[in-house]
């Protein structure tokens, strides 16, 4: 099997753990959503929000500990503080879409509620894959790049590189 084919299995299995601990954190999301809007009265974007946190922290600790746990671990401090600038902008975008179809078009009842949290959670996702491998849970550095470092001043091809 070839270097693609191998990348490309990578991939799938990373896609597919991210899956797993995405669909679980889609499950929390919205049964604690459903849960803070049948036993309080918050209004359904401040309810949203609380259930978006939750899962946050579901999340990450499912990334940390089961998706991405072969990842880099040394720089903690950028690797939560990343996390939390990326799922802020994702509970943005996810809460928006809320936001926009419960108070820009008054589609407020229950069910219309959990389409538009689902869909505003499907769209923040793709910005969190994205983010979460390329910034947050950085790849350690493969065995091969590390058992033959690249001499200063040379292309990977062992050109000069002026």
């Amino acid at each position: 099997m070839g270097h693609g084919a191998s990348r490309l299995r990578r991939l799938a299995h990373e896609v597919a753990k991210f899956g797993a601990v995405g669909g679980a954190g889609v499950l929390v999301n919205l049964l604690v959503f459903n849960l803070v809007r049948a036993v309080t009265d918050l209004q359904v974007v401040r309810a949203s929000v609380i259930a978006t946190l939750v899962a946050t922290v579901f999340n990450y600790l499912g990334y940390r500990y089961f998706t991405y746990r072969d990842r880099d671990k040394t720089g903690r401090t950028r690797e939560m503080t990343l996390f939390l600038l990326f799922s802020a902008v994702g509970l943005v975008i996810e809460n928006g879409v809320l936001y926009v179809a419960t108070y820009g078009f008054d589609w407020n009842t229950p069910l219309q509620n959990n389409i538009f949290k689902f869909l505003g959670i499907g769209i923040a996702t793709l910005l969190r894959f994205w983010s979460y491998r390329t910034w947050v849970f950085r790849s350690l550095p493969s065995p091969e790049a590390v058992a033959a470092p690249e001499r200063a001043g040379e292309s990977p091809t062992g050109q000069r590189v002026p």
